[in-house]
């Protein structure tokens, strides 16, 4: 069984429902309908009722077993506008404002994830990254002990001898440009913990550099040297080891070779990059080069689970958020 059909079955075991904000495009519709119908998930939209069935039928599209809500009309929006002007207004918000803001279909959401309506977000079908993160940031805020929120890929390259697929966590390949040292480390130590939670392996994280164990001298690699050390002490019982190169992290033979005395090396499966270019071209090219389909990007750190797809996204990558998105709540 593929690790995408594990993740789906694992999804239905805890009947979570998710609310997808852009429910006027023809792929969110449709991963939707195949979302609720595979009981990967209950799926609320939101939006104008009319608008979306009208789509809907046009597109063939059945969403009898799919909720809609109307944030205009919704009972709980008063409700949702105090919470949020009782959440913003250090940061001059108002009650004006606030409903304003509501006008929002993805603060809409978020707001509904705060309060407990729903128990995940999907977007970014139709919205930029900058444009999911921030309402996330903004109402849902990082979850206790996490330094800062970030982003890993789950990655699947097949392993043409045995037919199997071989898995790995990249991360952080599509949010913080330029982590400091602390943040790395919490970097590292959050995408050990979804490892575990998505697919149910050990972590074991390499902090990757162009130096292996003092091989070259550089600040950089200095940043990678502290980040390791941070973690260790935010989470000692973690399998983490750095500064490592690529290949000693992933070749047995090279890892060997370089750091003989690592439990890591040659052995890794959560790639930690030391920043957002390294991290972003390296799954691209994992992808593009190599066959491996890129999961993600999965949000982590939140209190609650927001999850992010590309705009370029089928259908099909929707329905896996989704089911990501539900597995999520076990934090």
């Amino acid at each position: 069984m593929n690790v995408i059909t594990r993740i789906r079955q694992k999804a239905r075991q805890l009947g979570k429902t998710v609310v997808l904000p852009e429910s006027e495009d023809e792929r969110v519709l449709r991963a939707a309908r195949d979302a609720t119908s595979q009981h990967i998930a209950s799926v609320i939209l939101v939006g104008e009722r009319e608008t979306i069935t009208c789509k809907a039928g046009d597109l063939s599209v059945d969403l009898s077993d799919i909720e809609i809500i109307e944030p205009e009309n919704d009972p709980r929006r008063e409700e949702y506008i105090e919470e949020l002007y009782r959440l913003r207004k250090n940061k001059g918000m108002d009650r004006e404002k606030a409903n304003e803001w509501l006008h929002n279909p993805m603060y809409y959401a978020c707001m509904m994830l705060r309060q407990g309506a729903v128990d995940g977000v999907v977007a970014g079908a139709v919205l930029s990254s900058s444009n999911v993160i921030r309402p996330a940031l903004q109402i849902i805020k990082t979850a206790q002990g996490i330094k800062l929120a970030s982003s890993c890929f789950l990655m699947l390259l097949p392993e043409h001898s045995s037919g199997e697929e071989k898995v790995f966590l990249f991360a952080d390949c599509g949010f913080n440009p330029q982590p400091k040292p602390e943040e790395l480390a919490h970097i590292a130590v959050t995408t050990a913990r979804t490892a575990q939670l998505l697919i149910g392996i050990e972590g074991k994280v390499a902090m990757l550099s162009f130096s292996t164990k003092g091989s070259a001298t550089h600040e950089a690699v200095d940043r990678v040297v502290e980040a390791t050390r941070i973690a260790k002490k935010l989470k000692p019982e973690l399998l983490i080891d750095g500064e490592l190169q690529a290949d000693a992290a992933l070749v047995p033979e090279i890892g060997r070779l370089k750091a003989p005395e690592s439990e890591v090396a040659g052995k890794a499966n959560v790639l930690i990059f030391p920043d957002l270019n390294s991290g972003n071209i390296s799954y691209k090219i994992a992808e593009r080069l190599a066959g491996a389909t890129a999961i993600g990007p999965i949000l982590q750190g939140l209190a609650k689970p927001v999850n992010d797809v590309s705009r370029g996204c089928k259908s099909e990558d929707i329905i896996n958020q989704i089911a990501v998105t539900a597995l999520q709540t076990e934090f």
